[in-house]
């Protein structure tokens, strides 16, 4: 999706370099060096030598460090012209220019102090200088104090009182963010990626650190908050788009034969083939799990159903269950091919590619011929970048079922992805002749022609696809959103390629790629309130950790740019984003 050449699309793009999740993350140091932090301060001088009376005031002053951190003095102990001494009576009796002259007489006695890591001593400093005169640098700088203290309460409060007197006050926002890292918890972390992402904004995005650091955070929030969410989620069927072409991946077959006299579990499991067949998988995932459950009289029965069920729980993502499943259904029945491949996918979902090619040698073991064994041990070697290997797989698994299109669709997509760009479309021209009324031939290939930007040809093989697929049940309408995709990036049509997609998900109001999609057109336009609705709405779709934790990302990133436009009317006038969008 490219930006357009709108003030909203240029502030995204531009915003989005700061707040979207970076591939690594950049430690801030605990406390950063007082010349960072404070500004320099003529204080009283020092003298060498001295009294003998001052140097045992010196000594005395040493025996109170302890651990290279210093301890409250006792304000009884203060010399008498010590300005740490004057209560707020003497305060107010002073006129406002001799206020003002002894709160910076303050701030510079508190800035030695804080370099000389004083840092007790340095806060009663800067706590007299607000009560001499308020200044944002004078609440900031206690604040440092207070981080190194790691008294992060009193940090926020203190950097909240700084921008109180100036909202845009980067070191008091980069501070308080700091601190709310520092405390944790979901709410904490959303509040530090809302002071980073303004300190990001207003500084123009000048300064790496402050970017690294909205990275961190959001990275952090919503790892954390996946994880909360995910405790609590129950199991949940995603679209049926999805469902149906996961099961199209592999080669159909018919349910087994009813015995003589079948069990209520044999008649529960004939109910939930046909149920498969109607495309009703909310029903049939329930049925498989029925009829296990009534018993099924029959080693074959039972090893379908076990297969079935491990299938949908691989689908709603409950790898570790569907392996339990598959582990029994290759047991009963070990000369059952589909079994294995199963097995090798659920494998290789779990981080086991040893496990999986076993799976897949095994399964070649007992049906040498069998071409979804090819097909799908060709599509972990096109994850995981090994195209030329992935190629071979596809290239056996078509010879042995010439029908099969998926295999040609991804031995043309892998040769694409190996670089061999010019044989890959020339296969793709000669599969739109022979698979003339398959949607997903059009479709695959204008994803391709979209990919080198050939706008006008890539629409048309799309609304060829949406076409030819448009009396399909349950219906693919991931062409519509390419053709929105295309649209959009062709013509900067936001309008048509908005409502294109939810006439998509309209169609099929669980197809997460619609929803996520839309959500990034309306943030593109600058509809971040209904973006962020969006965003929600895709993260409950959300199948897997890494998808969910993807889809709060942008969910977090949103929401914090909603509160810096409230926060911040001048900057997002200027910015040209509409606060009530």
């Amino acid at each position: 999706m490219s930006a357009s050449d709108s003030s909203a699309a240029t502030f995204f793009t531009k915003h989005r370099q700061a707040i979207l999740v970076g591939t690594a993350a950049v430690a801030m140091a605990a406390a950063i060096g007082g010349a960072y932090y404070l500004s320099s301060s003529s204080g009283a001088g020092s003298s060498t030598g001295g009294s003998s009376a001052e140097k045992k005031k010196k000594k005395k002053a040493k025996s109170k460090k302890k651990n290279g951190k210093d301890e409250p003095e006792n304000v009884s102990e203060l010399d008498e012209d010590d300005p740490r001494r004057m209560t707020e009576a003497d305060i107010q009796l002073m006129d406002p220019d001799a206020r003002a002259k002894l709160a910076l007489t303050l701030k510079g006695r508190g800035n030695k102090s804080y370099s000389a890591k004083k840092f007790t001593e340095a806060i009663e400093f800067y706590t007299k200088a607000i009560e001499c005169e308020e200044q944002a640098v004078f609440y900031s700088n206690r604040a440092a104090c207070y981080t190194n203290l790691n008294q992060q309460e009193k940090v926020i409060e203190d950097c909240t009182d700084a921008l109180r007197l100036d909202p845009s006050y980067i070191k008091a926002l980069n501070r308080r963010a700091t601190a709310r890292e520092a405390l944790g918890g979901l709410d904490q972390l959303y509040l530090s990626l809302c002071d980073f992402t303004a300190a990001a904004i207003i500084d123009n995005f000048a300064t790496e650190s402050t970017q690294v650091s909205v990275e961190r955070v959001m990275k952090r929030l919503a790892t954390e908050k996946a994880a909360e969410l995910l405790k609590t989620r129950e199991p949940r069927l995603p679209s049926a788009t999805f469902i149906k072409a996961y099961l199209e991946a592999f080669r159909p077959h018919s349910a087994p034969p009813l015995p003589a006299n079948p069990s209520q579990g044999d008649k529960t499991l004939q109910l939930a083939f046909d149920a498969l067949v109607a495309k009703d998988f909310s029903h049939a995932m329930t049925l498989f799990h029925e009829a296990l459950e009534q018993n099924i009289s029959t080693p074959l029965g039972e090893a379908e159903a076990l297969n079935m069920r491990a299938t949908f729980r691989f689908i709603v993502s409950d790898a570790a269950a569907a392996l339990v499943d598959l582990d029994r259904s290759t047991t009963i029945c070990p000369e059952q091919a589909q079994g294995w491949v199963k097995k090798a996918s659920v494998h290789m979902e779990l981080g086991q590619p040893e496990e999986a090619f076993r799976d897949f040698d095994r399964a070649l073991e007992v049906d040498p011929e069998n071409p979804d064994v090819y097909y799908h041990r060709g599509q972990v070697y096109f994850i995981t970048g090994e195209y030329v290997k992935a190629m071979a797989e596809y290239q056996k698994s078509s010879e042995l079922d010439p029908v099969f299109i998926f295999s040609h669709i991804q031995l043309a997509v892998a040769r694409y992805k190996s670089g061999e760009t010019e044989k890959a479309m020339h296969q793709f021209r000669k599969f739109l002749k022979e698979f003339s009324t398959s949607p997903e031939v059009f479709n695959y290939y204008g994803e391709l022609l979209l990919d080198q930007q050939k706008y006008e040809e890539a629409v048309a093989n799309f609304e060829r696809s949406i076409e030819l697929d448009k009396d399909t049940v349950p219906r693919n309408v991931l062409p519509m959103i390419n053709r929105a995709l295309a649209l959009f990036q062709w013509k900067q049509d936001f309008a048509l390629a908005e409502s294109i997609c939810r006439e998509a998900i309209e169609i099929d109001p669980q197809c997460d790629i619609g929803v996520a999609t839309l959500a990034q057109l309306l943030l593109q336009q600058n509809k971040v309130h209904e973006a962020v609705g969006m965003f929600e709405r895709s993260a409950e779709m959300s199948r897997t950790e890494p998808e969910l934790i993807n889809a709060l990302t942008f969910e977090n990133a949103t929401c914090a740019q909603i509160a810096f436009i409230t926060s911040y009317p001048s900057y997002a006038e200027k910015l040209g984003l509409n606060r009530s969008a």
